[in-house]
């Protein structure tokens, strides 16, 4: 079921150029540890091109691709020059995802250099993003995420050698604001990457010490459009529905915007946020009856893409709360879902739902994690001085992916 959005359609909204690859909707799916595998980035991208409809599957000539770019979970660079098995895992991309986007995430520049470079020489991906965002305590006291962009010095020497192994290959890079209040590097690090030669920038509008707590500082991202306006700049942070996507642009006069937990359980939103940015009015407010048969495909896709039916739907389990929230879903019935092992299981339970329920109100709003957190776990003496990078190097990379 489709509805009217709230606000006037609005013109077309410019393409987006990163690097030779054109996005003819500039909306990107954030990276996402244990989300934004192959499965889900393919309901995304089916939903984008209009190429799915709710509770079925996408003809056979459907081939998506251009509206939206749709990037990988994070991918650690030791893991992927080490070929750890769970990492070459995560780099598969279906046929049609074009163009291929990779995130990485490392501290060491040496090791970074030869990530890109691997990605590179073996055709791995079209786009590279790397990861100045992320604010978990495992990242940031290695002095990664959101950490990092605090050295000056070590973050020049990254984009540089990610840019000077990238060969044609676009890279762009997802940061904060910085640390917290007291420790702000987005301005910095944004004429740095300028200068790599880094294709675009996603802000997060909110501190690392803020993690997904509070509101995102839409100001800070047209402060960062207004210093580099050499490149495309993309606003994320507390887009929750199209309106809030056309709401963002047009407050900050960003390029694009990047999208992460308002998706989550709600593939669909890409197919509102192409229709937005295309001038077309109208949004989805799916029964459960159609979000039950996206949730079945959804569990199905990660069964034929982990190779096992039954650790496809014990993966799916996470998905389940986001998919129902807002329904009328008994107590009992919402935990056996989230314990199910098998789509026949899966298939008998959905069959329980009162499944004519229309979109619930309220139920476009925050989903995820929204809490705050005031402490960011740093290395001893981080703050110290931001163009002292000793200590940092290769012993500091993780060695998995995915966050």
């Amino acid at each position: 079921m489709t509805a009217p959005l709230s606000t006037l359609a609005e013109p077309p909204a410019a393409p987006l150029a990163i690097g030779p690859h054109t996005v003819r909707t500039p909306v990107v799916l954030a990276p996402m540890a244990g989300i934004t595998n192959a499965p889900f980035r393919t309901l995304c991208r089916e939903f984008a091109e209009g190429a799915r409809a709710f509770g079925g599957r996408p003809p056979t000539d459907a081939v998506p691709g251009g509206k939206g770019l749709f990037v990988s979970e994070m991918i650690t660079t030791r893991a992927l020059v080490e070929r750890n098995e769970k990492t070459m895992q995560l780099i598969r991309f279906e046929a049609t995802e074009t163009p291929r986007s990779i995130q990485l995430y490392g501290v060491d520049p040496v090791t970074v250099g030869k990530a890109v470079r691997m990605i590179v020489d073996e055709n791995l991906a079209d786009h590279i993003d790397l990861n100045f965002g992320c604010p978990v305590p495992k990242v940031t006291r290695k002095g990664g995420g959101s950490a990092l962009p605090y050295k000056r010095p070590l973050l020049r020497a990254i984009l540089r050698e990610a840019v000077s192994n990238a060969g044609d290959l676009p890279v762009t890079m997802k940061m904060r604001k910085g640390i917290d209040d007291d420790h702000l590097t987005y301005l910095d690090a944004g004429r740095i990457a300028v200068e790599a030669g880094v294709t675009a920038i996603a802000l997060h509008g909110r501190t690392a010490a803020q993690h997904y707590g509070g509101t995102a500082d839409w100001d800070a991202i047209a402060r960062l459009k207004e210093h580099v306006p050499e490149i495309p700049v993309l606003g994320n942070g507390d887009i929750w529905s199209a309106d809030d996507a056309l709401r963002m642009v047009r407050e900050t006069g960003c390029d694009g915007v990047v999208v992460g937990r308002g998706c989550l359980g709600r593939p669909w939103l890409f197919g509102d946020l192409v229709a937005a940015f295309e001038g077309r009015g109208e949004t989805a407010r799916p029964t459960l009856r159609e979000v039950a048969g996206v949730m079945r495909r959804h569990a199905e896709l990660l069964g034929e893409w982990i190779g096992d039916e039954a650790r496809g739907v014990i993966d799916f389990r996470k998905h389940v709360a986001w998919y129902l929230k807002g329904f009328s879903v008994g107590s009992q019935l919402r935990k056996r879902l989230a314990i199910t092992s098998s789509l026949a299981e899966l298939d008998e339970l959905m069959a329980g739902l009162d499944l004519d329920q229309p979109w619930p109100d309220g139920a476009d709003g925050p989903r995820g994690r929204t809490s705050g957190n005031n402490r960011v776990v740093l290395p001893d003496g981080w703050l110290k001085d931001p163009y002292d990078c000793a200590g940092v190097g290769a012993d500091a990379e993780l060695d998995t992916s995915g966050g």
